[in-house]
């Protein structure tokens, strides 16, 4: 807030077209609280009610990684961002408020999300469905989705859509520079979770 030669108070703007600020807005905590809270329901509530086995498993004297390994790691980095903002970014000066600019942000981004969600889902089983109408085979996707290239169509092409989808919304527009980066975190991302482990799926296989 700024206060006037004539005592009101407005609202300070950072830059022109930015969110408006307050120095005494508690949105980090706010923020930070949401996502402990859904850290906390991904650990606690979602991974052990619809995943089997556990983060490592131990099979015939051999360890092994487990499906739930992938969402733990998700919410621990999710709850370490909440606790930053809860306890280090909590006093920040010119924490944004809720503005309607904000929800929209936050919902166009949401919809990217889910949308790359949908398409690593079916992606893959769609292609087979081409494939198998182009060639007259009988091709299933289930007995596919552990054998490239079938398991890195859906990873693939959603994860593009999510990471690039995300930089569009953020800078305004699609460019080949994002694109590119798009790819390049998606082949790092497989190269990571993929390529060191025999016996991990890339999402969404393991539900397929």
């Amino acid at each position: 807030m700024i206060e006037g030669p004539d005592g009101i108070r407005t609202l300070e703007t950072s830059n022109i077209g930015a969110s408006p600020v307050d120095n005494r807005s508690n949105s980090n905590a706010v923020l930070g609280g949401l996502c402990v809270l859904a850290a906390a329901l991904v650990a606690f509530v979602w991974v052990p009610l619809d995943v089997d086995s556990g983060v490592v498993e131990q099979v015939r004297r051999r360890v092994q990684i487990g499906d739930s390994l992938a969402p733990v790691t998700a919410a621990v980095f999710i709850a370490i961002g909440g606790l930053l903002l809860l306890f280090v970014e909590r006093r920040s000066p010119d924490q944004p408020v809720l503005a309607l600019q904000n929800v929209r942000f936050i919902g166009i981004s949401a919809v990217i999300i889910i949308a790359g969600f949908l398409i690593m889902r079916f992606a893959g089983p769609l292609t087979v469905d081409v494939v198998n109408w182009l060639t007259g085979d009988d091709l299933k996707y289930r007995l596919l989705r552990d054998s490239a290239p079938w398991k890195f169509i859906g990873y693939f092409i959603g994860g593009i859509f999510v990471v690039a989808g995300l930089m569009a919304q953020a800078e305004g527009g699609i460019t080949r520079k994002n694109l590119g980066i798009a790819v390049a975190v998606v082949i790092a991302l497989i190269l990571i979770f993929d390529v060191p482990f025999d016996d991990l799926l890339l999402p969404p296989n393991g539900d397929v």
